[in-house]
């Protein structure tokens, strides 16, 4: 009770020991798959910047950027960033898309109740990741935006407000490779100049204290240039990044926390079988001291009961040597004759039992040596003749001569306990078969049959127990010194039907010798 109290003790840790173990690769793994998304979520942080940059490197005309150029640019920074950016959109203050590069932008959902990421298995979209406001130079005062107006649109504009009467100028030239961004306005004003390149200059430069202004172009009014900020005016913007390094990294990551919880649910199944089997040989060898001292204790009983038995069967034989002597005395009354020859026959039973309990009891010391079978079925019967005789019974013997190992007298009980057994499992002309026979090149086996009662099927392993018989008048230890010699020379008997009736006991293993 301790020890199954101990194991179930050591199953219980195992156990909770392998649960901790796989709650914390599930806990490294959420982790892992939260700092991988932070990492895209910077990586997307790093591109707008490089957004914004562009988006610098694109004004000209005051806060306009060209529409052809800028989706150039956009379409070169998707191609360099292949591999995790999928596309770029920008957007005005309504949420509609005034320029695009690339592909995979979808911008259902987002800006709902301030919802500025949206994952699905290929991609995720990011609504402005970052400030937009720290990735663009504008006017120190204020709320300018820049303009994104295609060059056909930016030109019929221009044309549009010198035909409403605003001021004499021709169409903006067109852009050149090399040209430096210019502040178009109309008049004799000229930009203002530079501030001097001096150290002062340049911390404020740093600091973001200087910082040129780009306001509304003079050819254009103001009611025209607050409605053209609300639908081409940048407000904000949208990147779609793509998840395959970070399903990668998720897939890689979930393949190895599976191989340590599986690692881990071998070893504790390995603990668990190892502690099983410990388990096991700590309860095997408490049985086998205890049957050790059990069968001390029995081997000791049996010889006390031995020589009990052998005390007994003296007196006994006095007490039947008396009752013949009364029995032959002439003036002993028939009646008394009668009662002698009772007290003699049960005398007889009774030394008989002694006798086979003493042969049961008795230490088998095998002496091995070569000896014919056959002639040793031969001298049995031959014992045997006067009970074969008596019950006219066909005894049969069948089988080649052979040479086997084994102690002649022990075997010769055997058979002669197997045969008398089968003697009286019959009735009268009753028949008997004993077969010896080559099994292989080195085994043989003796087979005993008869055509009695037989022996049924739940009874046949329980007949070679002590003092289980089916006969009136057997004892119950022939059979089982039988067993006794059997398994002292390492071979095997077995109590079988035979058709269509009786029983046939086979002893197997006898080992041949040349």
């Amino acid at each position: 009770m301790e020890l199954k109290r101990r194991s179930a003790l050591i199953y219980g840790l195992l156990l909770g020991v392998w649960v901790l173990v796989v709650a914390w690769q599930v806990a490294e793994h959420i982790r892992v798959r939260k700092e991988a998304r932070a990492a895209l979520v910077n990586r997307a942080k790093d591109i707008s910047t490089t957004l914004g940059i562009v988006l610098r490197s694109q004004r000209r005309f005051g806060g306009v950027v060209s529409k052809e150029r800028l989706e150039a640019s956009l379409t070169e920074l998707v191609r360099q960033e292949k591999t995790e950016l999928n596309g770029i959109a920008l957007l005005n203050a309504a949420n509609e898309m005034v320029a695009s590069a690339g592909t995979g932008i979808d911008l259902q959902g987002l800006g709902i109740a301030g919802t500025t990421e949206k994952w699905n298995a290929q991609t995720v979209t990011l609504a402005n990741p970052v400030d937009l406001g720290t990735n663009l130079t504008y006017d120190i005062e204020g709320t300018n935006l820049p303009i994104i107006l295609s060059r056909q649109d930016f030109t019929n504009r221009f044309a549009a407000t010198n035909r409403l009467g605003g001021p004499p100028h021709g169409p903006p030239p067109e852009p050149q490779p090399g040209d430096q961004p210019t502040n178009f306005a109309a008049g004799p004003e000229e930009p203002p100049p530079p501030p001097p390149d001096n150290d002062t200059n340049r911390m404020r430069s740093r600091e973001g204290g200087f910082r040129p202004r780009f306001g509304r172009p003079r050819w254009m009014s103001e009611e025209e240039y607050q409605t053209l900020r609300q639908k081409q005016g940048v407000h904000s913007f949208v990147i779609v990044m793509s998840t395959q390094t970070l399903r990668e990294t998720f897939d890689r990551d979930l393949w190895l926390r599976s191989i340590i919880a599986l690692l881990a649910a071998i070893s504790v199944v390995g603990s668990g079988l190892a502690g099983r089997n410990v388990t096991k040989s700590s309860e095997l060898q408490i049985r086998l001291i205890r049957a050790s001292e059990l069968n001390s204790h029995l081997r000791e009983m049996n010889l006390a009961a031995a020589g009990l038995a052998h005390e007994t069967r003296n007196p006994l034989n006095i007490i039947r040597g008396m009752a013949q002597m009364i029995s032959k005395q002439n003036d002993t009354p028939s009646e008394i004759r009668e009662k002698v020859r009772a007290i003699v026959d049960e005398t007889d039973k009774v030394t008989a039992q002694l006798n086979e309990f003493i042969n049961y009891s008795r230490p088998r010391e095998i002496r091995r040596a070569k000896l014919a079978l056959d002639s040793v079925v031969n001298e049995v019967v031959r014992a045997l003749a006067y009970d074969i005789e008596e019950k006219k019974i066909k005894l049969e013997t069948k089988g080649e001569p052979m040479t086997i190992e084994a102690d002649e007298q022990l075997l010769r009980q055997a058979l002669f306990n197997l045969v008398l057994n089968a003697i009286q499992a019959v009735g009268e002309n009753g028949r008997i078969q004993i077969v010896t026979q080559k099994v292989s090149a080195s085994e043989a086996t003796v087979k005993v049959g008869d055509d009695g009662p037989g022996v049924p099927p739940e009874r046949r392993q329980e007949i070679f127990k002590p003092y289980f018989t089916t006969n009136q008048k057997g004892t119950g230890l022939g059979l089982a010194v039988v067993q006794q010699i059997v398994l002292a020379h390492g071979w095997e008997i077995e109590c079988l039907a035979n058709e269509p009736r009786g029983a046939i006991f086979r002893i197997s293993h006898l080992k041949l010798m040349a």
